[in-house]
Order: C-alpha cells, then sequence, then structure tokens
C-alpha cells in the first residue's frame, strides 16, 4: 500500500458519514439510553418512586384541571414490567361551585397499569385495589355542569371514562350524589365487589338513603350487569326506593352508569294515598285511597314523562300519561282516562277523606275535616302554599260513576292551576240522561280566596234522575232544569259558600210525577209526595209547571219561589236553608184549585240538616215561622186559608210564564196576570221592615240572567 492510499483510508475512516462510524454511534446511544432505562428503573425499584409523588400530583391536576393530591404514601415504580401505583390517602378536588370540597378521596389504592395503556388506546388496569372510596357527584344550580366532566368549571370537557379492570378488590365505598333543581340528596354505600379476568361475576348491591324535596327516602338498588359497567358497556338496574309511605321499583338498560337522559326506565309504584307520593315533588292532588300504577318513564331535559300509564286507586282504574316538568317552577301535565270512578273515590274532590267515607259514612268524614256537629260540607283547607308553588293542566275523561243513586256518566274534566288560580273549565257530565256543565273556580290569590260556583243542569227525565229515590220511571213523564250561581271566599267549601251570594233555581216544565213510598236519608220522599199531591198514589200527577228558586245572601238561602202548579192544587213554599249551619227550615203546602170537603193537605215541614233532614205535618202557626230561625222574613197566607182537612179551593192558578223563566218571586203572576202575594220573596227579616234598597228592590225582580 502507497502512502498516498494509506492517508486516504484514514481519512475515510474518520469522515463521520461512513457507516460503520454512524452504527457504532447509533449502538453507544442505545446502549445508554439503556442504561439509563435500568438505572431509572433501579432508582425506582429501589425508592418505589416515592420522590415522583410532587411532579404527578402536579401532571394530574394540570390533566384534569382539578388539584389531585396524595395525602400519605405514594408508590410509581415498574414491577418488573407493569406500573405499580400505590396511594394512600387520595383526592381529587371538586370545581369551586360544588358543595363539597372532593370529587373522589381513597384510603388505599393500589393498581397495576399496563405502562403502554397510559399512552396510547384505552387505559388498562391488570389489577385494582380501592378501599374506603368515596365519591361525590353533583350538578350545578343552573343544571349546566357537573363534577365528573373535567375541564373549566366542570362544563367544556370529557366525563370521567372507566379503564379496563381485570381483577379488582373494592371494598367500603360510597357515593353522594346531589342534584339542586329537584332538589335530591342521595348517600349510596356499595356492597364490596370481587372481579376476576374483567368480570366481576354477580350482581353489584348499593344501599343508601337520602332526601327528594325535604321527604326522607330509602332505596336498594343492583346493577345486574356490572362487567358490562366496567367495560363502558349497557348497565342493567334495578332500584326500589321507600318514601312518605309509598315503594317506588324503577328497572331499565343505561348506557353508561350515570347517564338516564332519553332512556326508558320501566317504574312501578304502589302506596296507602297518591298524594303522599306527589306531595314528594311539590305536587298537591287530592287524596286517595291504596293505590298501584306502573308507567314508562323517559327524562328529557328538564321533563320527567310518564307514558303508558295504567293502574288502580281505590275500587277506580287510572290510564294515560303524565309529565312532571322541574324547571324554575315545578309543572304537571297530564291527559287521563278512567273507565268506571267509584263514588268513594271521588269523596276527596270536595275535601273527604275516602277511607273514613267508605268506613263511617259521610257526616265522619266532614267531621274529621273540623266540621261542626250534623254537618256535611267539608272544612278541609285547600293547600294554598303548595297551589302556588307549581303549575298544573289536566284533561280527564270518566266512564262511569259507580253509585247507587246517582246515575252519572261521560265525566269530562279539564283543569288548569296558574300561580294558585285553579280553574276547572269545563267539567261536564250526564246525570240522569240530562246534561250538566259546570265552571268552578277558585282563586287563592285573593285572600281569602275568591270562588264561583256556576253549575247548569239541562232538561234531565225526573224518573231516570230519581228513581234510586223511589220515583217510577214507568209513570214519570216530568223534567227538570236549572243553573247554580253563587260566589263567596273562603280556603273551603264551606267557607266558600258560608258567604255566598247569588241564585239557584230548579224549573219544572209541564210532564207527569209519580213515586213509590221509600226511606232516604230519613226523608220519606213517598209520604211527601202523597202528603202534597194526592191521599192515594194511584196515578202520576199531573204538572203544569213548577219553580223551585233560592235567593243566596251571606250563606243563606231564601225560598224565592218554590212554586209548583199541579192539575189540582198549587204547591207554596216558604222558609230556607243555611250553607253556614247546614239547617234546612221549609214549610211546603198544597192548596186545591177546587173546594173538596176531604181532599186538603196538612202542610209539611221538611227541617233538621243536611246530614240528616227531616219530615213532618206542620201546623199552620209552624208554617207562619218558618224560616225565622234562619233570619228570614215570611209573609204567611191568613190562618183562615189552612185549616187541617178542608180545602178551600181558593189557590191561584199559576202563569206559567214567569216559572219556566226562573224569574224571582216579585216576577211571579197568576194566569189573570195579578202579581202574587202567596210566595217567599227571599228576602231577609231585616229587608222585608223596610230596609231595603231601592236597587236590591229592582234587582231581585229581574230574571236569572241567561239561565233559561
Amino acid at each position: 500500500m502507497t502512502m498516498d492510499e494509506a492517508v486516504q483510508r484514514i481519512e475515510q475512516s474518520a469522515d463521520p458519514r461512513h457507516p460503520r462510524r454512524w452504527r457504532r454511534l447509533l449502538r453507544n446511544i442505545l446502549l445508554g439510553l439503556l442504561g439509563m432505562i435500568v438505572l431509572a428503573w433501579v432508582i425506582l425499584f429501589v425508592t418505589k418512586g416515592r420522590f415522583l409523588k410532587h411532579p404527578v400530583e402536579g401532571l394530574a391536576s394540570r390533566a384534569l384541571g382539578r388539584e389531585v393530591r396524595v395525602a400519605g404514601d405514594f408508590q410509581l415504580y415498574f414491577a418488573p414490567f407493569h406500573l405499580r401505583f400505590v396511594a394512600d390517602r387520595l383526592s381529587v378536588a371538586n370545581p369551586a361551585w360544588a358543595d363539597k370540597p372532593m370529587l373522589f378521596t381513597a384510603d388505599h389504592v393500589e393498581a397495576r397499569i399496563a405502562a403502554l395503556s397510559m399512552i396510547v388506546g384505552r387505559r388498562r388496569f391488570y389489577s385494582l385495589d380501592l378501599v374506603g372510596g368515596a365519591g361525590d357527584l353533583e350538578f350545578d344550580r343552573a343544571h349546566t355542569a357537573n363534577t365528573w366532566t373535567f375541564g373549566t368549571g366542570g362544563k367544556g370537557g370529557k366525563p370521567f371514562e372507566f379503564p379496563r379492570i381485570d381483577t379488582a378488590t373494592v371494598r367500603g365505598t360510597a357515593v353522594r350524589f346531589r342534584d339542586p333543581r329537584m332538589p335530591l340528596v342521595a348517600d349510596l354505600r356499595i356492597d364490596p365487589i370481587r372481579s376476576t379476568d374483567a368480570r366481576i361475576g354477580r350482581a353489584v348491591g348499593v344501599t343508601g338513603s337520602g332526601t327528594l324535596r325535604a321527604t326522607p327516602f330509602t332505596l336498594a338498588a343492583r346493577l345486574l350487569s356490572p362487567d358490562a359497567t366496567v367495560n363502558r358497556g349497557a348497565n342493567q338496574l334495578t332500584l326500589t326506593a321507600h318514601a312518605a309511605n309509598n315503594i317506588i321499583d324503577v328497572a331499565g338498560t343505561l348506557p353508561t352508569i350515570a347517564d338516564f337522559e332519553d332512556v326508558p326506565l320501566q317504574v312501578r309504584a304502589r302506596g296507602r294515598n297518591m298524594a303522599e307520593l306527589l306531595n314528594i315533588i311539590g305536587v298537591a292532588i287530592p287524596r286517595t285511597r291504596t293505590y298501584r300504577l306502573h308507567a314508562q318513564l323517559v327524562k328529557k331535559g328538564e321533563a320527567y314523562r310518564f307514558t303508558r300509564l295504567a293502574g288502580s286507586f281505590g275500587d277506580s282504574d287510572v290510564a294515560g300519561r303524565l309529565t312532571v316538568t322541574n324547571g324554575a317552577r315545578v309543572r304537571l301535565d297530564s291527559a287521563l282516562t278512567t273507565r268506571t270512578l267509584d263514588i268513594v273515590d271521588a269523596a276527596p274532590f270536595i275535601g273527604y277523606n275516602p277511607d273514613i267515607v267508605a268506613a263511617q259514612g259521610v257526616s265522619a268524614a266532614a267531621a274529621a275535616t273540623g266540621a261542626g256537629p250534623q254537618r256535611i260540607l267539608p272544612d278541609a283547607a285547600l293547600p294554598v302554599a303548595t297551589m302556588r308553588a307549581f303549575d298544573a293542566g289536566l284533561r280527564w275523561t270518566i266512564g262511569r260513576l259507580r253509585s247507587k243513586n246517582l246515575p252519572i256518566s261521560d265525566m269530562d274534566l279539564t283543569l288548569a292551576l296558574d300561580r294558585g288560580r285553579l280553574a276547572l273549565s269545563p267539567f261536564t257530565f250526564t246525570m240522569a240522561r240530562g246534561h250538566v256543565a259546570s265552571d268552578l273556580l277558585f282563586d287563592t290569590r285573593q285572600r281569602p280566596s275568591f270562588d264561583r260556583y256556576d253549575i247548569r243542569l239541562s232538561p234531565t227525565p225526573l224518573g231516570h234522575l230519581l228513581a234510586g229515590y223511589g220515583v217510577a220511571e214507568a209513570g214519570t213523564s216530568g223534567i227538570v232544569r236549572g243553573r247554580i250561581q253563587l260566589e263567596g271566599r273562603g280556603d273551603t267549601i264551606h267557607d266558600s259558600l258560608a258567604t255566598g251570594h247569588g241564585r239557584i233555581a230548579f224549573v219544572l216544565p209541564a210532564g207527569s210525577f209519580w213515586t213509590r213510598n221509600v226511606q232516604l236519608a230519613e226523608l220519606d220522599v213517598g209520604t211527601f209526595v202523597q202528603k202534597m199531591f194526592e191521599h192515594k198514589l194511584e196515578k202520576p200527577v199531573t204538572i203544569n209547571c213548577g219553580l223551585i228558586g233560592f235567593t243566596v245572601r251571606d250563606g243563606v238561602a231564601a225560598a224565592d219561589p218554590i212554586l209548583i202548579d199541579t192539575s189540582k192544587n198549587v204547591i207554596l213554599g216558604r222558609g230556607g236553608f243555611s250553607f253556614r249551619t247546614e239547617a234546612i227550615d221549609l214549610a211546603i203546602r198544597a192548596d186545591g184549585k177546587k173546594f173538596s170537603l176531604f181532599s186538603g193537605q196538612s202542610p209539611v215541614g221538611i227541617g233538621g240538616h243536611f246530614a240528616a233532614p227531616t219530615l213532618a205535618v206542620v201546623s199552620p202557626q209552624l208554617l207562619g215561622r218558618a224560616g225565622a230561625g234562619l233570619g228570614l222574613a215570611i209573609l204567611a197566607a191568613p190562618p183562615a186559608a189552612i185549616l187541617a182537612f178542608i180545602d178551600p179551593g181558593d189557590a191561584k192558578a199559576t202563569a206559567c210564564g214567569p216559572v219556566l223563566a226562573g224569574a224571582t218571586a216579585a216576577a211571579q203572576r197568576t194566569t189573570k196576570g195579578a202579581p202574587r202575594d202567596d210566595v217567599g220573596h227571599g228576602t231577609t227579616a231585616k229587608e222585608e221592615n223596610g230596609h231595603k234598597s231601592g236597587g236590591e228592590r229592582k234587582s231581585q225582580r229581574k230574571k236569572f240572567l241567561g239561565i233559561f
């Protein structure tokens, strides 16, 4: 080799671009890195990585946007190829708005982790041992953020994702859930869990307690598919809760363990009183007897929609749909259908306890509301505060009311509740083949409540209406139509009627009437008709026209007038009744149109109270005093016109026009056009004695506006 060749070879070997030089350089670098890894492994293994505690806390805090701390022992090292992680008294903070400071705490966490999964793919834990874990899951008040979504303020980030866990042991775990909008707070304890090969193998039990709108509850739940849960699959859940004497069962499949949105859940509820159930969410309904319901529940935003609802309460059935909107104000919207409503189950709608009605009767139920002796109008107060706290809309159709004496069917109720103003309008039903339309208002915005009753009865066959009271349909062709218009103030039905003003009028057009002698509530209908119309009820009584009218002032109703014209008699009534005391004081007599020595009838008195009316033959003196105890002025007919067993036959035949128009007594006329002076004028004693104003006198002569 020449000198030049040797120099050239030396220069080539010194050139860094030479392949052998690169290979040696790469080998040295790799050996250096391997040495560093081995050195790091040795250092981590010897020290258990405890010196990494603060750097790891900082990295985790920045990644989650929350403070992460380990107050006790910390270990992070390779053993030998998997990451081994140990942390005692681990804590992950909540956002600043949360009610509790920590999202998660644990007494002890120990895990073996696939190192590569921490960089790419889904995180995988070969094993996990968790002791004394506690989680806090909360929504904010605006319901726009939660504690388990990581990011700024718990929104705009990503929810926590469960890693894949091959083997796990979980002991002493608790979870708290809080939703201030409902408001709901639940404290849950999770049964110990042990899994192998990524399968838990059995249902996981959860027990707990809490409050929903200040109502305590307990619950027990089971996660039937825990393996799917840890692998972020479908979660089959069953739950049973006890609250306010109610039992609620929920079953369904959740897409994730904490996701209920747009998920159909099967719900069943049972208890002694449905009002107790809905009161939990701040909704007031009348009391019910024992109920059982089932429905499908889907939560969408603020709305909880119950569809395919069906079940029973007491001896009645119900079906339909119901939506509870839990916004700034709770709102209840429902469309319900009932085939048969038992009359006992209808009792709560006027304030009676149905259980007491069924066991002891109406009088006992009225007494239970605070009503005095011998009263049946309930003193159950409207839940004013609750009525102002939520809104509602209801359409309820009822096929038939099950009752011994009241033939009612085809009920249709529309209800609207707006910030304490409750309107039942329209409320219609068929009664004895006649149609009843009503509009009822209870306005609790005014104090005391302003209440209005407007009830209209279309022409209804008397025979069918009163068949349960002993009236013979075969011989009765008469009909009745009428209207009740009253206004009053009070938070109970009794108070509103006891202060009521208005008019009550029922008209009997031409027809016939026949009755059987039967007893009803101690009032002998048959005997009454026998005394008023005929000695022997051998044939129907022919009615030319009739009006049973009352003027109501301050809760006292005065006959204005009671006037029934038959083919042989003119029936006249005096007195009235009181909504205040529920006392009845009426005297009714029949004057024959023709003289008959043996055809005269004795006056008949109806007394007692609404709950126990009485029937008796009265003397002329009692007839003259009828209604005096109620503060009513009575213009009694001359005593000579009422002689026992002798009827002079001087009854004045009635002009039926004012009668059929439902006019007051002042407008009534004889067939010759003369004003009648033999009917009660519906006035108080004070007014009869000359203290009535001209405006009042004039208004009495008006017809019952728009009725007939």
